[in-house]
């Protein structure tokens, strides 16, 4: 069916979760337990040529080791290190696997595409954010040696360096796959003061809260162009924007897509290798308000809604079938700029804050002590 469609599919084995009730992201075996089930899949479809065995690693191990709002609820930075390795050495024995039956597979590495803004106090934190924010990357494109600044960070907290030398010798992903949200860029703040209704945070030498840089920075934001640029050249390998949504109203929602759109054209004018913009979630999701941390039925449509049983097509589907027809042309939406782009969007006083830095990382306050402290 999908052939007749003229679809190329990229098929995804595991997001956001630790597969069957006798695995998790700490097992020991799930790297096996997972390329052992890749090998079935690729068996029974043989023809797929394009896999994402593992969506976002380093989101998940975030969320599931470090904070615990997923399975299995840790909160440390041993569990976090252990998930992210587990989960990278899950992709490539899957993508080993699967080439034994495909050889012409190829690897789509997708992860969460932000970065971290800060105060002054807290400068050091967003260095540490900023590199462990491409650690998925690095550990999949073997560069996690010991020159990598988390090098002694993964050491620190369990992982063996067998392992990084395991991932350093196996081939790195065939595209990197950017998902890239307005909420993406965080920032951290110590001004405790502005957020009453926040509950503050800390790495054990400050406490701060977490909030998006876009209610935040008047100046400053980081905004998609950059992003992609900064990922592109990173790696030198083709990227592309694998997902592209807004929880908003239609309108909103089409000056988003256009917003990455023109990001990623700028990129290709620049040298960039930016192969596509992905409408994801095509036909909507629930509950991600809240992370899927509780069922309240809270659907944001996408492309599709599918709230009546049958995929109906919103103004999004008609815009992004008109873009895919051809170059990008007007639509009565973008003769307005996106909320995002407004005054109206800061919600908190704007600080002092520098543009993402770029210098050397600072170690984890976990780990070392923070250079220069």
């Amino acid at each position: 069916m999908l052939s007749a469609w003229g679809l190329t599919p990229i098929v995804g084995l595991l997001h956001h979760g630790s597969g069957p009730p006798h695995t998790h992201l700490l097992d020991p075996d799930f790297p096996r337990l997972l390329a052992r089930f890749a090998r079935a899949v690729a068996r029974r479809y043989p023809w797929v040529e394009y896999y994402t065995p593992v969506n976002e690693p380093l989101t998940t191990a975030r969320f599931s080791g470090l904070y615990g709002h997923w399975y299995p609820h840790h909160r440390n930075d041993a569990s976090f290190c252990r998930a992210l390795v587990n989960q990278c050495l899950a992709t490539q024995w899957a993508m080993r696997e699967i080439r034994r039956v495909n050889p012409r597979a190829r690897l789509v590495h997708t992860e969460d595409l932000g970065a971290t803004l800060a105060t002054p106090a807290l400068l050091y934190q967003a260095e540490f954010e900023n590199e462990r924010r491409f650690l998925s990357h690095d550990l999949l494109c073997g560069r996690v040696d010991r020159g990598h600044p988390l090098y002694t960070y993964l050491r620190a907290f369990g992982i063996d360096d067998g392992e990084l030398a395991l991932l350093r010798d196996l081939p790195p992903p065939d595209l990197l796959g950017a998902n890239h949200y307005i909420t993406s860029v965080r920032f951290l703040d110590d001004r405790l003061e502005h957020y009453p209704h926040i509950i503050a945070g800390g790495n054990g030498r400050h406490r701060y809260v977490d909030v998006e840089a876009v209610r935040v920075c008047d100046d400053g934001m980081l905004w998609p162009y950059e992003l992609l640029h900064e990922l592109g050249a990173r790696y030198r390998l083709p990227i592309a924007v694998t997902e592209a949504h807004l929880a908003c109203d239609v309108d909103e929602q089409i000056r988003w897509f256009d917003e990455l759109w023109r990001a990623a054209e700028r990129c290709r004018a620049a040298g960039i290798d930016v192969r596509a913009v992905t409408a994801w979630s095509l036909f909507g999701a629930y509950d991600w308000h809240c992370l899927v941390t509780r069922e309240t039925g809270q659907y944001e449509p996408g492309a599709f809604d599918v709230r009546d049983g049958t995929p109906r097509p919103t103004e999004l589907a008609r815009y992004l079938a008109g873009l895919a027809a051809g170059p990008a042309g007007d639509h009565p939406a973008l003769g307005a700029p996106g909320w995002w782009r407004l005054p109206s969007r800061l919600h908190y006083p704007p600080p002092w804050a520098r543009r993402h830095p770029s210098g050397p990382c600072f170690q984890h306050p976990g780990a070392a002590a923070p250079r220069g402290a």
